[in-house]
């Protein structure tokens, strides 16, 4: 690790996204999913699931104001009430009840930090206003004492940390505080921060190093990263130290999920747990986090738990914690990693497979998990510029996190598979998880809340920047200032063509770098500079060091070639067939285009240099689809069961291939990622 390498992204405030694609997609994000979204946690989307979130904080606000109303008021005491309790009337629920998950809360938080986001690239005066107000009923929420977690505060304060395993607390503080950091950098009001604060103080006074403190760490990881955050928006190093003891602590002998198992079985009546700690890797707490070398477990929460070691090993320079990441890191991506950026292969637990196990129609591949994904690479990327991480942060965001909410973004997806037949997921219980359309919501409804965010910040990916260098990471057409005093416009033809070009506009000269990345798709890409200034390649990223005038600019050509991708051999679902990647995007089959039964289809490889480029509009949307030579497999009408092995009858074909991103706007259908050759 060397510090002065380091590299921090620039405040979304001072970058204007103008870029085709992505300015599309944060405008259906300010303009559909966040009012969308913001009648779903008040429960007012005709046939969709409730989420309760706001009516748990209201219902937690007037507890709140009872107490202070009565020097003899009494909290509840703790009712186990489930964890899903619906009333009989979900569209009139009992007032003063909890309802919905443990974690309901963040559904909110999730959202004000979309809203923040949003409102950097747009001032929205009545969206402000909205969100003004929901933010005073979640302050009214908070206990005296400075802990927020309306489950606990309307079922009964005197069971709360006792179950940090599986009760999410302190992911509910790490989402309030992504959301309040966010929502004050935006608009400078810091109501929400400082309820944040007060909650992650209160949580500090309880866990950590000291003698006198509880060991407990969280069940389900985002405190770590999101206590950086909190550390680098108020200076404040305690939450930086409560990151750091978190991340230290985990994993570690005695150890504590295990206590507190034991505990809870003891006062519930039960017998002990047996001492096997390999359950926790569900968790990745069978083991202290600097010997973990392998992705295991839950995939968010993996992926929330490296993007907070990471962070710690930046700001504490700690070469041993960073090299875990390194061991994690490399295990996701040359093991574990789909073509569309997607991980966790298994349902079981929402988790990382065995390596290499990277199953098609049944894959998990959440799209939070893709969002973590990406978490993790920006903050591999702001220790060492090195193309990998961005190349794998960019196949995560342009497919599998895009894939996640539909093109208008009314309805989103959970599961993210890379083949669908959709009587199989109707008749296979196997596939219980995959939906063949998008949803309106779910009750445990993190995903489209997480695709809000992830995609109004999108600018915080594309750029980086440190004392001497600016780096692009992703092609991103934008306006931006650097902390030089640069004012560069990057103009951008991707996803759909490989131009590029930054310009530079200065009063004065100033000498500085600009750095650009190579992407790992291309294979013969150009970048020319200001004439007389030189470049070197470093890592995946070329460098132009020099004087830097008004007017100056770097032009960037990335071919864009249409290319035949093979799994490593050990993918064995895979064996046999391509998936067909252009630029940053994956691209798949669909019903809609080339008819039933997608796997009696296979591409002529020798052929791909007959490739052809088509316009497709989906969605209303305009896009560049891909029509490739292939064959069709003759079907029998009679064919029985089995018969003597003979050569298949095939016609000749086009086959159509459009991004995996908008796959089932059209309507139900298949869908293939892999197809034979």
């Amino acid at each position: 690790m060397d510090k002065k390498n380091y590299s921090k992204p620039i405040n979304i405030k001072d970058i204007k996204v103008t870029d085709g694609f992505w300015h599309t997609a944060q405008e259906t994000v300010r303009q559909e999913m966040i009012p969308y979204q913001w009648e779903a946690l008040n429960d007012r989307i005709p046939g969709a699931a409730p989420s309760y979130c706001m009516h748990n904080f209201r219902a937690a606000a007037k507890l709140m104001a009872e107490k202070k109303a009565s020097p003899n008021f009494q909290e509840p005491a703790y009712t186990f009430r489930g964890f899903e309790t619906l009333p009989e009337d979900p569209a009139h629920p009992e007032p003063d009840k909890f309802y919905g998950l443990v974690f309901q809360d963040t559904d909110f938080s999730k959202w004000i930090e979309a809203v923040g986001y949003s409102l950097t690239q747009h001032p929205d005066p009545e969206l402000e206003k909205t969100a003004d107000e929901a933010i005073d009923i979640v302050c009214a929420a908070q206990h005296d004492s400075g802990y927020l977690d309306t489950y606990y505060i309307l079922n009964g304060m005197d069971r709360s940390f006792t179950n940090l395993k599986d009760h999410h607390e302190f992911y509910c503080l790490g989402h309030l505080v992504e959301g309040a950091v966010a929502y004050y950098e935006a608009t400078g009001k810091d109501k929400l921060l400082r309820a944040a604060c007060r909650f992650a103080d209160y949580v500090d006074s309880r866990f950590g190093p000291e003698q006198e403190k509880s060991k407990g760490y969280p069940g389900h990881e985002i405190a770590e990263m999101a206590l950086v955050r909190l550390y680098e928006a108020t200076g404040e190093e305690k939450y930086l130290k409560l990151s750091k003891f978190f991340v230290d602590q985990r994993g570690t002998s005695p150890s504590y999920f295990l206590q507190e198992d034991t505990a809870r079985a003891a006062h519930e009546g039960k017998p002990a747990p047996d001492s096997d700690l390999s359950k926790y890797a569900y968790y990745q707490a069978h083991k202290p986090v600097r010997e973990q070398d392998e992705a295991v477990g839950h995939a968010v929460r993996a992926g929330y738990l490296y993007s907070g070691m990471a962070d710690v090993a930046r700001l504490t320079e700690d070469e041993e914690l960073f090299s875990a990441c390194k061991k994690l890191w490399n295990s996701i991506v040359k093991e574990k990693l789909y073509i569309t950026g997607g991980v966790g292969g298994t349902v079981h637990g929402e988790a990382f497979s065995y390596p290499f196990d990277l199953p098609n129609d049944s894959a998990y591949s959440e799209t939070c998990a893709a969002i973590a994904l990406a978490f993790f690479a920006r903050r591999m990327l702001e220790i060492e510029a090195k193309s990998e991480y961005a190349d794998v942060m960019e196949r995560a965001m342009y497919n599998t996190v895009l894939s996640g909410m539909a093109l208008d973004g009314k309805s989103f997806y959970y599961v993210n598979p890379l083949e669908v037949n959709p009587a199989a997921c109707k008749t296979d219980n196997r596939l219980f998880h995959v939906k063949t359309v998008r949803q309106k919501w779910f009750g445990c409804a993190c995903c489209p809340a997480n695709v809000a965010r992830m995609v109004s910040s999108a600018a915080a990916y594309a750029f980086t920047e440190n004392e001497d260098a600016l780096f692009t990471h992703l092609y991103m057409g934008s306006e931006l200032t650097t902390g030089k005093g640069l004012h560069l416009t990057l103009e951008s033809g991707l996803p759909w063509a490989g131009t590029a070009k930054m310009t530079v506009h200065t009063d004065k000269p100033v000498e500085c770098t600009l750095a650009f990345r190579k992407p790992g798709w291309c294979k013969a890409s150009v970048f020319a500079g200001p004439q007389g200034m030189g470049s070197i390649e470093k890592d995946g990223y070329i460098y132009f060091t020099g004087e830097w005038k008004d007017g100056d600019s770097v032009t960037i050509d990335l071919p864009m070639e249409v290319r035949l991708n093979a799994a490593n051999p050990k993918v064995r679902e895979d064996m046999g067939k391509v998936a067909v990647t252009r630029g940053p995007l994956c691209y798949c089959l669909e019903q809609a285009d080339n008819g039933e039964n997608l796997h009696m289809l296979r591409v002529d490889a020798t052929k791909i240099g007959e490739s052809k480029l088509e316009k497709i509009t989906i969605g209303g949307q305009e896009m560049t689809a891909i029509a490739l030579p292939g064959y069709r497999q003759e079907l029998p009408e009679d064919a029985p069961l089995y018969a003597d092995y003979a050569p298949a009858k095939e016609s000749e074909v086009t086959l159509k291939f459009i991004p995996y991103y908008v796959w089932a706007n059209r309507g139900e259908g298949e869908m293939s990622v892999w197809v034979r050759h």
